[in-house]
C-alpha cells in the first residue's frame, strides 16, 4: 500500500524528530564528564567511600563500580587507596572491584569476593572497604564475559520488547508516538508492588492482576482522552505534544504518591543460580525470560492469527480502506490500547526485577531505549519492534564490556544512528509501507 503525502510527511516528521533526540542525548552523554576520578558524583545526596589497601600499603588505580537502582557510576582510587562514589537515593547498592587493575600476586580475599552489596545508612553513607592480600585470582575469561552479556542482553531484551511492541501498535494504528508511554510501564510496576508488597497478595496473583488493572487502565485513556481528541480531528503533531504533558503529569502524580525513593518487589533478592562460565541468573530472571518468550509467542499468534489481529494489521496498512471493508475501526484501535497497555504493565514489572527496584521515573529511564527499538526495527511493524528490542538490549549489555558502564546506552544508541543514516525505514521497514 503506497503512503500518502502527508502519512510520508508525517513519518519523515517524526523520524526526524527521534533522530534528533537520540544524537543531542548521544553526544550529551560522549562529552559529559566520564568517570575516572577519585570522586565522583559529589552533588549527589549519598555516598559509598572506602579504602583499597595491602597490609596498610595504599594501592592507587584500582578501579571501583558502584551500580543498583537503575544508577552506574566508577572510578579509581587515589594515591591514598580512597575513593568516594556519590548515589542519588538510600538504596541497596552492589560495589565490585576490578582485580585486573591490582597489582600481580594479590587479590580480594574476603568471602564473596570482588562483588559485594551495600545498604545507605541513616547517615547517607556507608564504608565498603576490600580485603586484599596474596591470593589466587578468579579470572573470567573474555569468551565467558560476552556469553554473559549476551545471556543478560537478551533478557533485557525481551524485557524491553514487551514495552516496544505496545508502542508500536499504537503508533502502526493511529500514528500517535505516545510519550505517556514510560507511564504505562511504571504504572505496571506500581501496581504490583501495590498488591504483592502493601496488601501481600502472592506474587503469582499481583503480577497478573497488575497485567489486567493496566489493560483497563488503557482502555480508559482511549475513551476519556484519545478517542475523543480523534473525533475532534487533532492533529498527530497536537496529540504528540498532549500525550508529552500527560507523561510529565502522571509521571508527578507518581512521584507525589509513591515518593522519590526505591520500593522493591518480593523476591527481587533470590539468590543466583550458576550456570555456566560467569553466567549466573536468578530464579526471577530465568522466570523472566520464560515469561518474556511465551507472551511473545502468544502475542504473535493473536497478530497473525486472529480476526482482531489481522484488522488491527489491516488498520495500520489502510484505515480508511479498512473501514470501508467493514472493519470497526475503534473497536480494533480500544483494543490495541488494551493490550499496549496490558504488555507495557507487564514489561514494567520484570523492569522493576531486573534494576532492581521501583521507582516513580523508571519508565522514563528507558523510554529513549523504548523508542529506539521501535525506529531501529521499522515504525509501524511491530516484530521489527521486537527485533530491534533485541539488537538494543544485546548491544546495551555487550558494550559495557568495552566502554565505561555508565556509558553503555550511549553504544546502542550511536548504532541506531548509523542503522538510520544508511536505512532510515528501520531493518523490517519498507519504504512504501507502515506496517
Amino acid at each position: 500500500m503506497i503512503l500518502s503525502t502527508t502519512q510520508r510527511g508525517s513519518r519523515s516528521w517524526i523520524q526526524l524528530l527521534m533522530l534528533a533526540v537520540v544524537t543531542a542525548i548521544t553526544f550529551g552523554g560522549l562529552f559529559a564528564t566520564s568517570a575516572h576520578a577519585d570522586e565522583v558524583g559529589t552533588d549527589l545526596p549519598f555516598k559509598i567511600v572506602g579504602n583499597v589497601k595491602n597490609e596498610g600499603i595504599a594501592l592507587e588505580g584500582v578501579r571501583i563500580v558502584v551500580s543498583g537502582g537503575g544508577y552506574t557510576a566508577e572510578t579509581v582510587t587515589d594515591a591514598d587507596g580512597k575513593w568516594y562514589i556519590g548515589v542519588p537515593e538510600k538504596a541497596g547498592y552492589t560495589v565490585s572491584l576490578d582485580q585486573e587493575t591490582l597489582p600481580a600476586g594479590i587479590a580480594v580475599i574476603e568471602e564473596g569476593g570482588a562483588e559485594q552489596s551495600v545498604e545507605i545508612g541513616p547517615s547517607g553513607s556507608v564504608t565498603k572497604n576490600f580485603f586484599i592480600g596474596e591470593g589466587e585470582r578468579i579470572v573470567v575469561s573474555l569468551f565467558d564475559q560476552v556469553i554473559a552479556r549476551i545471556v543478560y542482553g537478551l533478557n533485557f531484551g525481551l524485557m524491553l520488547g514487551l514495552a516496544a511492541v505496545g508502542l508500536s501498535l499504537v503508533f502502526g494504528t493511529t500514528g500517535l508516538s505516545n510519550f505517556a508511554h514510560a507511564e504505562m510501564v511504571t504504572f505496571g510496576a506500581i501496581t504490583a508492588f501495590f498488591l504483592g508488597g502493601l496488601l501481600a497478595l502472592p506474587i503469582w496473583v499481583a503480577i497478573p492482576a497488575a497485567v489486567v488493572i493496566s489493560g483497563l487502565m488503557g482502555w480508559g485513556l482511549d475513551s476519556g482522552l484519545w478517542r475523543p481528541l480523534r473525533k475532534r480531528g487533532l492533529g498527530l503533531v497536537q496529540l504528540m505534544i498532549v500525550s508529552i504533558g500527560l507523561s510529565l503529569a502522571v509521571r508527578y502524580l507518581f512521584q507525589f504518591f509513591v515518593g522519590g525513593g526505591t520500593s522493591q518487589l518480593p523476591g527481587f533478592d533470590s539468590p543466583k543460580i550458576k550456570l555456566f562460565g560467569a553466567t549466573s541468573l536468578s530464579v526471577i530472571d530465568i522466570a523472566s525470560m520464560v515469561l518474556s518468550l511465551v507472551v511473545i509467542i502468544g502475542f504473535a499468534w493473536w497478530l497473525m492469527t486472529t480476526q482482531t489481529g489481522k484488522a488491527t494489521r489491516a488498520i495500520s496498512d489502510n484505515p480508511d480502506l479498512a473501514a470501508a471493508s467493514g472493519i470497526d475501526v475503534d473497536r480494533v484501535i480500544r483494543i490495541v490500547w488494551i493490550v499496549a497497555a496490558g504488555l507495557a504493565g507487564l514489561s514494567g514489572v520484570l523492569w522493576a526485577y531486573f534494576r532492581p527496584g521501583i521507582k516513580w521515573d523508571m519508565g522514563a529511564q528507558i523510554l529513549l531505549l523504548i523508542f529506539a527499538a521501535v525506529t531501529l526495527g521499522g515504525l509501524g511493524t511491530a516484530f521489527g519492534a521486537l527485533l530491534g528490542a533485541l539488537v538494543v538490549g544485546l548491544l546495551v549489555e555487550v558494550s559495557s564490556l568495552v566502554i565505561p558502564s555508565d556509558l553503555k546506552y550511549v553504544g546502542a544508541l550511536v548504532v541506531l544512528i548509523v542503522i538510520l543514516l544508511v536505512r532510515p525505514q528501520g531493518i523490517l521497514g519498507r519504504k512504501e509501507r507502515i506496517g
